[in-house]
């Protein structure tokens, strides 16, 4: 009955929008971002609802073991609710008290942590929510990405980490990162929610820092629904991670399980009373971050896709720039963000600049008027942000770069469920928008 259940889930996902989709040019919108999902995600997910285990399980478990195999870790990785949770789990365990023991000690108020300011506002919130302060640096115009320069020369006495996120999935330097990160002692936290299947020098990034994170929100590489990861460098920094992801709780066993130490009324920690329960001590200030078994089945169906899908991007990133240097027309009003010398993207989109003279919001607009779908570049410059205006930083350098990005970029998509025809029609609306403004070739 189960198998026949879920035969009939694929068959029926077969007579749906989701199956096949009819495109008809000025009339179909085209997303700027989109799942790519098939008759496999259902079948995962029926799978997971006929166990009906309403949490994390076996499901969770595949998926965090597959997971950081593909980004060269070997710690399993930690499933939470989404990108921004992940964001929040590793960059909160860079204050864990258990770092007093090993590592650089732990992060205390008032300590600095270097990031980007043109980016997404989950990168840099962690920060502030715990206490520390955000040192800004600005990104470099050609690649949206803040350089290892810039990062080294914003290095004080008081800072101790570094967090930043590999714009629209071009890399920055983290190989370069890690070397200063390492001579100076300090942190390193890669945001790739961005990025995944990205590689710097042929390595995964997620790989070079203490904690990595991903997002597998429906816009993203592969698709969790809501849902991101954590991944972090060995097993003890994982621990510190796990305990803030479950409560704070220093016990680890799944749900539904009890005493996987074989001690759970032998332990005496804090000045809680001799043999207190370990399922109730609590050994850091945490949250509940989990994820549940619906998601990890999706996710690992997604998974086997995921090559694909990154290819996919690629190419389509591909054709869209090599038309774009082609065209006269396109070539002189806008210019296409270009991969990180060393890197090989895994473009969540294709970023360009209205050069001087065209208006970046007509021109965006435009593009939505007629059915094409747009971004900015996030939060453009965060500072200017009504939320920021008012919160600790300290800025390091100018920020012109920053600034540019908030005023003169934008980006379409390049996500798998893009048609040639698709492409083509996005091509022409970038044409039309240019020539709207009363510019030629």
């Amino acid at each position: 009955m189960r198998q026949q259940i879920i035969s009939l889930a694929k068959e029926y996902f077969r007579t749906t929008p989701l199956y096949k989709r009819e495109f008809i040019a000025g009339q179909t919108y085209i997303p700027v971002t989109g799942k790519l999902l098939d008759e496999n995600d259902i079948a995962q997910l029926t799978e997971a609802t006929l166990d009906l285990w309403l949490t994390a399980g076996r499901f969770n478990n595949e998926f965090e073991e597959k997971l950081p195999k593909l980004f060269g870790r070997k710690a399993k990785a930690l499933f939470v609710n989404s990108g921004s949770s992940a964001n929040l789990l590793a960059i909160s365990a860079l204050g864990s008290p258990q770092l007093e023991k090993w590592g650089n000690g732990p992060l205390k108020p008032g300590d600095e942590i270097i990031t980007a300011a043109a980016g997404f506002p989950t990168t840099v919130n962690p920060i502030l929510q715990n206490g520390w302060i955000p040192v800004y640096v600005d990104i470099d115009p050609e690649t949206i990405n803040a350089t290892p320069e810039a990062i080294e020369a914003a290095i004080g006495p008081k800072t101790k980490g570094i967090v930043l996120a590999h714009t629209l999935g071009n890399p920055y330097r983290a190989d370069k990162l890690a070397e200063i990160a390492k001579a100076r002692g300090l942190y390193m936290v890669e945001d790739c929610c961005d990025a995944f299947g990205a590689t710097i020098g042929g390595e995964p990034v997620g790989n070079f820092s203490d904690y990595s994170t991903l997002s597998f929100y429906p816009a993203h590489h592969i698709t969790t629904g809501e849902g991101g990861a954590v991944m972090a460098k060995d097993a003890r920094l994982r621990r510190i991670a796990e305990s803030i992801r479950d409560w704070g709780r220093d016990c680890w066993c799944e749900p539904g399980k009890d005493n996987t130490c074989n001690k759970r009324y032998g332990w005496k920690m804090g000045e809680l009373p001799d043999g207190y329960d370990h399922k109730y001590i609590y050994s850091h200030i945490g949250y509940n971050l989990k994820a549940t078994d619906w998601q990890a089945a999706i996710g690992l169906s997604q998974l086997e896709k995921a090559p694909r899908f990154v290819e996919v991007r690629r190419q389509n990133w591909a054709y869209l720039n090599s038309e774009i240097q082609r065209d006269p027309l396109l070539k002189k009003h806008l210019q296409v963000v270009q991969a990180t010398p060393g890197t090989e993207p895994s473009w969540f989109g294709c970023p360009m600049f209205c050069r001087e003279g065209l208006d970046r919001n007509k021109m965006v607009q435009h593009l939505e008027a007629n059915k094409v779908g747009t971004r900015l570049i996030f939060g453009g410059n965060l500072l200017r942000q009504p939320a920021y205006i008012n919160t600790p930083r300290r800025v390091s350098g100018e920020l012109t770069g920053t600034d540019r990005i908030m005023h003169q970029a934008f980006w379409i998509g390049v996500h798998p469920s893009l048609t040639q025809e698709m492409l083509n029609y996005m091509l022409e609306q970038l044409r039309s928008g240019i020539r709207a403004q009363g510019f030629s070739a």
